[in-house]
């Protein structure tokens, strides 16, 4: 059993500290503050919080405090660490891509996006430059053709636990490849809209990246959506399940049976 530092906000890494919280102490849960979220902006703790609390486990929410540990896992933690602290531990990053492929903040979504047929998590040391430390571990996993955002973090966690614990307590580091550099840009709003432009097949793997916590957005009948599943039908995309604005999630047909 190694005793490690944790640094998580995001769910994916939430989901890697309670794997890892079952084999190893943890020391700290380092996590961003409380922040405002939901319609009335009201304060919200992270994912990473509640799991730290959920456990047990001491919470710190600043980088200016010390850390009390040699080792640090960080998983989707959504701040840049000082120089100093680089120096002063050593830090795993655990990624849910193949490194070097899809750099940055929405690896998952952009794997799906792009239609790549596996992905995969990579354990590197955490390095000034974005992504691009040294790797320790990594594995490939494939991307189902059903498979949403969900499903693909789901399988990353389980599989980013593994690849800490096959590292621990002694990591050996190999440079990444030069080649085959991508970076997976944060999503923005526009990156939500279904652009009926686009070929079918383009727009269902968008709205499974985009599933099951964000949502792609389109016009329907005139009215605006969130649609959370869709298939593709003799070259056309169907939605299957959808949200209108201000309502709750239902099947597509049965919102077109209460339209009519």
């Amino acid at each position: 059993m190694a005793r490690i530092g944790f640094a998580a906000s995001a769910p994916f890494g939430a989901d890697v500290l309670e794997r890892l919280a079952e084999r190893h102490e943890i020391a700290f849960v380092l996590t961003q503050p409380d922040a405002p979220a939901g319609r009335g902006r009201g304060l919200r703790p992270a994912p990473g919080k509640l799991t730290a609390l959920k456990l047990g486990l001491p919470v710190v929410e600043s980088l200016d405090g010390p850390l009390d540990a040699e080792t640090i896992v960080l998983v989707a933690y959504g701040s840049l660490v000082p120089a100093a602290l680089l120096d002063r531990h050593l830090w795993l990053n655990v990624h849910p891509s193949l490194l070097p492929r899809w750099r940055g903040a929405a690896p998952v979504e952009r794997a799906i996006m792009a239609g790549d047929a596996e992905t995969g998590v990579t354990v590197i040391k955490l390095v000034e430059e974005l992504d691009a430390g040294p790797i320790a571990a990594q594995e490939a996993f494939p991307i189902g053709p059903a498979d949403d955002a969900g499903a693909v973090y789901d399988r990353a966690a389980e599989s980013g636990a593994r690849l800490v614990e096959q590292s621990l307590p002694e990591p050996s580091f190999t440079p990444q490849p030069e080649d085959g550099v991508t970076y997976a840009e944060k999503l923005e709003a526009v990156d939500r809209v279904l652009d009926w432009s686009r070929s079918a097949e383009e727009l269902e793997r968008r709205v499974r990246a985009l599933s099951p916590h964000i949502g792609a957005r389109a016009m329907l009948e005139g009215r605006e959506m969130t649609v959370w599943k869709a298939r593709v039908e003799d070259g056309q995309l169907v939605p299957v399940e959808v949200q209108p604005a201000g309502g709750r999630r239902m099947s597509y047909e049965a919102w077109l049976r209460g339209l009519r």
